[in-house]
């Protein structure tokens, strides 16, 4: 039976899962989540719902799953320049601003429907968060390993935290997210000096 599952789940080809990835989020944008039902991606995407349902399980793991698959950088094994500095820069080098602006604003919409929605809450916890924190442990122990950071420095443990918090500052002042260009220079202004990396080539 599992290997019957497995078959079916592997039907829709790549083209056709990226196509109702954009597909979810654009109902998402426009409906919010709570609105957004299955019938509604089902319509949208000349879907069956059972299809749909087989194939993610529900509403939660399809938005979230559509969420990581926009993320420019899938895994940041991808980037490896020798620094940490060099590596924190490549990373949003990759980004775009407009992408970054569009993704925001469901991030913010997001944040509210989590609060009343537990299952929307674990699987971006599982698929988004957990991940992403992990990918920024495997970078900065690469940093480590380098000699570029200290392994009892203390700051090590609030990257994410420093991260994240741009983000919501840039949200409340601006009611935007940051650029790349922001992002760069909250790095080396903030986020490297408190690792005790140099800002500098």
């Amino acid at each position: 039976m599992a290997e019957v599952a497995t078959a079916r789940r592997s039907r829709i080809t790549p083209e056709r899962e990226a196509e109702l990835y954009s597909a979810v989020l654009d109902l998402l944008r426009e409906v919010g989540y709570d609105a957004l039902t299955m019938d509604a991606v089902a319509a949208r995407t000349r879907s069956s719902k059972a299809t749909l349902y087989r194939q993610w399980g529900g509403k939660a793991q399809l938005v979230v799953k559509a969420l990581r698959h926009t993320k420019p950088v899938q895994n940041f094994d991808e980037i490896d320049t020798g620094s940490l500095r060099g590596d924190f820069h490549a990373l949003l080098a990759r980004a775009d601003d407009a992408e970054m602006e569009q993704n925001g604003a469901l991030m913010r919409g997001l944040a509210t429907a989590m609060h009343a929605n537990a299952d929307l809450h674990r699987e971006f916890k599982s698929q988004i968060i957990e991940p992403e924190i992990a990918d920024s442990r495997r970078l900065l122990q690469r940093a480590v390993d380098r000699g570029e950071v200290r392994p009892d420095c203390p700051a090590l443990e609030f990257v994410v935290h420093m991260m994240l918090g741009a983000f919501v500052i840039c949200a409340v002042l601006e009611d935007k997210p940051p650029t790349a260009a922001f992002l760069t220079s909250y790095i080396d202004a903030v986020v490297l000096p408190a690792l005790g990396v140099p800002t500098t080539d």
